[in-house]
């Protein structure tokens, strides 16, 4: 075969993996949860609404009651009043992503009803959060 004829086959650019920052960060957040505080790690999970779904299995998750924005986060711990702690994960800048629209206005309806749901840039910063919201004096739940 010539050399002429070999270049016929262009090669494709190679792309690297994109890296799940934002996943990676959550992760390490709930190992040390799990680490350092058991209870709490057992009182808290993520809601896995994002990420690239196939059309069909996207809007049967609709159909079952997923929502647009709700925060990654759970923390079912009531304190200061508040009867849990919702956290919307995002990687430590400058990996961040911005808070959607509807993550804005969920934040917001969430608050309203009585949570405290707060935005958090990567796991140092949610780790903070989690132990500023446990100092807080526990809810009082009337019988």
């Amino acid at each position: 075969m010539n050399p002429a004829a070999m270049r016929l086959f262009k090669t494709k650019p190679v792309r690297a993996k994109s890296i799940d920052r934002e996943g990676l960060e959550q992760a390490a957040l709930i190992a040390e949860l799990r680490a350092r505080m058991p209870a709490v790690a057992d009182l808290i999970y993520h809601v896995p609404n994002g990420g690239h779904r196939h059309k069909a299995v996207a809007a049967k998750l609709k159909q079952q009651g997923v929502v647009a924005g709700i925060p990654d986060l759970v923390l079912t711990m009531a304190r200061g009043g508040y009867f849990g702690l919702y956290i919307e994960f995002k990687a430590t800048p400058p990996n961040d992503a911005a808070i959607s629209a509807s993550q804005h206005e969920r934040i917001r309806k969430l608050n309203e009803q009585g949570y405290l749901a707060v935005v958090c840039r990567g796991h140092f910063d949610a780790m903070e959060q989690i132990r500023a919201y446990l100092r807080l004096a526990p809810t009082v739940v009337a019988a």
